[in-house]
């Protein structure tokens, strides 16, 4: 991309320092020092970021039609990007507390994030060959596609909609509790209390691992997954399951039907509720 002026080679650490630029390419600059000015980039439009280095708070708000590459923004530089749009980050390391807040349409590739409370109630949302460790991730966003990615933290995906994950490792406690209308596909998940009250939450080809999964769901779809290790699963959930293998336990599904390989216990110990659901095991024979 072409812009018009270039800002190279400085070091920058006045309040609102480059405030309200546009169609520039800010390269090899660092964002650190005494002033320890705030919101660097604040209010900037149609321009680049390469190389550059941010120590200082707030530095990308209501920013638009941006890319970043090849930087780094520290712990310092905390609620890096909030109410921004239209922007990529890519080959970046994102350390600072709360990075991404009410974005739009923000690309993520090749990255690095260690953020507590990232990616919150942002919409249009593209990640892909990242690593991410957050508490609780994507917390209220929408129009969500994850893949090839690594996410590790407490509270993952809680209340997200409109989300495609695909051959992702997720590694969490309670992982997209609330979800609506989410598919995951080729994914493996470790954690416990896996997609509680989700709604219209799909499964395919995932490897699921951890207690008490996928309870209090509705329209819950599993195809072709495997479920090591998991007990107590789908309890008053209305679900569709098609599970390679055996599960140590299932407990009262609402409705519905799981098919299995085996399940060494099934528990029908939950009297509020007319559980219907039917646990079959398939004929090996």
């Amino acid at each position: 991309m072409t812009y018009k002026d270039v800002i190279r080679g400085q070091k920058l650490d006045g309040e609102r320092a480059l405030y309200n630029t546009k169609h520039a390419l800010i390269a090899d600059c660092s964002f650190e020092g005494p002033a320890d000015g705030e919101s660097a980039l604040k209010e900037c439009s149609d321009f680049g970021v390469e190389n550059c280095f941010f120590a200082l708070r707030y530095p990308l708000w209501h920013a638009s039609d941006f890319r970043v590459s090849g930087s780094e923004m520290t712990e310092n530089a905390r609620a890096a990007v909030w109410y921004s749009k239209n922007g990529e980050f890519s080959d970046c390391r994102l350390n600072g507390i709360k990075v991404f807040r009410e974005c739009d349409n923000i690309v993520i590739k090749d990255c690095l994030i260690d953020s507590p409370e990232s990616c919150w109630r942002c919409r249009r949302m593209d990640m892909s060959d990242t690593k991410v460790v957050s508490e609780y991730l994507f917390f209220g966003s929408s129009d969500l596609h994850i893949k090839n990615c690594a996410l590790d933290g407490k509270y993952p995906l809680q209340y997200v909609e409109n989300a495609l994950i695909e051959n992702c490792e997720i590694n969490f406690k309670d992982a997209l509790w609330h979800a609506k209308n989410a598919t995951l596909k080729n994914c493996v998940l470790h954690g416990e209390y896996l997609g509680w009250y989700s709604e219209n939450l799909v499964l395919e080809n995932c490897v699921i691992d951890g207690t008490q999964p996928l309870c209090y769901c509705k329209n819950l779809t599993l195809v072709n997954c495997r479920m090591p290790n998991c007990d107590l699963a789908f309890e008053l959930s209305d679900v569709h399951a098609d599970v390679n293998g055996e599960i140590l336990s299932v407990r009262s599904p609402l409705s519905g039907e799981v098919i299995c390989d085996g399940a060494g216990e099934i528990v029908n110990d939950v009297t509020c509720q007319n559980c219907t659901g039917k646990i079959r095991i398939r004929n090996k024979s």
